[in-house]
Formats: C-alpha cells, sequence, structure tokens
C-alpha cells in the first residue's frame, strides 16, 4: 500500500502531551513541542510490510536534535527504512516560507519488485530546479517535476540507468550517514560544500518558539499543582 501526505508543517497544538504512550511511536516518543516526527511514525504504523509513504515535511525535520528528534531519525535510519529525501526549493508554497523537503520510506527495501537497496539511501538537492514567476513564488515545471521522478525511479530498478550527479544527487550508503551524524540534508551527501547548505531562521525560530511555548505551558500546570497542594496545607 501506499501513504502520500502534506501534513502542517512544525506543529506545536497536536496534543502530544497526551499520547506519550501512544502505540505508534516504535522508533521513540516525539516531543510535544513538534509534531513532524509523530506523523513520520503515524504513516509507518498504517503501512503494510511491503508499503511505500512519500510526503512532505519542514526541512528542519532532517536535522533537528530538539527533544529526542535526533534519536528517533538515527533509529529510523538504522532499521533502514528511510528510502530518499529531496531538497526542495524554496518559496513553492504560498501559505509559508518555512523551507520543505520530501521523505520517501520503505517498509522492504528488498523488495523483488526493485533491485536491493537495503544499505542505501538516495539524497537529491532539487533547490535549483523550478522558476520564479514572481518575487515571492516559485514553481516546478513538468520537467523539474519528471527530472526528479525519474531520477528515484531509475536509482530503484533492477539494471537502472542511475548515475550520481554532484551538486543534484547522491546514493549514500548508511554508513556514511552514520558518519555524518545521521544528518539527513541532502546538499552534505550530494557534493555542495557546507556553507551552501541552507540554515533558514524563519523555520529555526518557528521551533523555538514551539518549543518556549511548550515549556511555558508546562511550568502554569505545574506553578497550579503547586498552589492547589498549598491551599491544602493546614497551619497549625
Amino acid at each position: 500500500d501506499f501513504v502520500i501526505a502534506n501534513p502542517p508543517f512544525n506543529d506545536s497544538d497536536w496534543s502530544g502531551e497526551l499520547l506519550r504512550n501512544d502505540g505508534r511511536w516504535k522508533f521513540g516518543i516525539p516531543p510535544a513541542s513538534n509534531a513532524n516526527y509523530a506523523w513520520i511514525q503515524h504513516f509507518l504504523y498504517h503501512l503494510n510490510p511491503t508499503g511505500v509513504a512519500g510526503f512532505v515535511l519542514a526541512k528542519g525535520s532532517l536535522t533537528s536534535k530538539s527533544s529526542g528528534e535526533g534519536e528517533i531519525r538515527k533509529a529510523l535510519i538504522e532499521a533502514r527504512l528511510v528510502d530518499c529525501i529531496v531538497n526542495l526549493p524554496a518559496k513553492l508554497f504560498l501559505n509559508t516560507q518555512i523551507p520543505a523537503c520530501l521523505w520517501f520510506l520503505s517498509r522492504n527495501k528488498a523488495n523483488g519488485g526493485y533491485r536491493n537497496r537495503t544499505d542505501e539511501i538516495l539524497f537529491i538537492d532539487a533547490r535549483n530546479e523550478g522558476v520564479l514567476i514572481n518575487r515571492r513564488t516559485r514553481i516546478l515545471r513538468e520537467e523539474d517535476i519528471q527530472k526528479i521522478a525519474q531520477t528515484y525511479h531509475e536509482w530503484r530498478k533492477v539494471n537502472g540507468n542511475y548515475q550520481d550527479i554532484k551538486g543534484f544527487c547522491n546514493s549514500a550508503i548508511v554508513e556514511r550517514v552514520k558518519e555524518l551524524d545521521y544528518v539527513l540534508t541532502p546538499g552534505r551527501y550530494v557534493g555542495l560544500p557546507d556553507d551552501e547548505d541552507d540554515f533558514d531562521f524563519a523555520e529555526r525560530f518557528t521551533q523555538l518558539k514551539a518549543e518556549f511555548e511548550a515549556q511555558l505551558k508546562e511550568e502554569a500546570e505545574l506553578n497550579k499543582a503547586i498552589l492547589d497542594n498549598l491551599k491544602k496545607v493546614k497551619l497549625v
């Protein structure tokens, strides 16, 4: 079966505290301040043993180590579930400026329908694809979409016509990903210098704001609990 999804980016209002013991968290408990890794595990939970999931997430999901996210990402990689990561161009979405990426997960990368990719992950950096139609909006043309899709399809095929292209795509072994501390940013693997592997302040600010709001909420709950307990104290 297949899952295709575009969940909310960096959602901090997903009742994470109420779902700490949820059975879907096979690879680690996602932080209450950000639902990205809750969505990932939700999709995996509903796949059959040969299923494939493809979804859009905020680019920060590729590098974040906040509140255990790095450990969850490590567990997903070690379980050989990550099949392909695509870095998307900025300004694709009208409702957010947060950079996005595509994740492709496969429950069985040794599936007989394709070649065995168990110890490999395909990285595609498509930041330079597409065209600006105005100052704030970029679109992917049909040829851009086909270039990305064809690269992934040829990589999966038995005897497919795939080759690494410096600056665009690279098939990396899991051991290489481990050496880079389980970071999944495509630029690290396709040969772009680190200073071109863009950091987005707006996205990081959104993440920090969500974490701060979650901490304030927790503080308010603790203060209320303390006050309630103080009211029960009887002075002799």
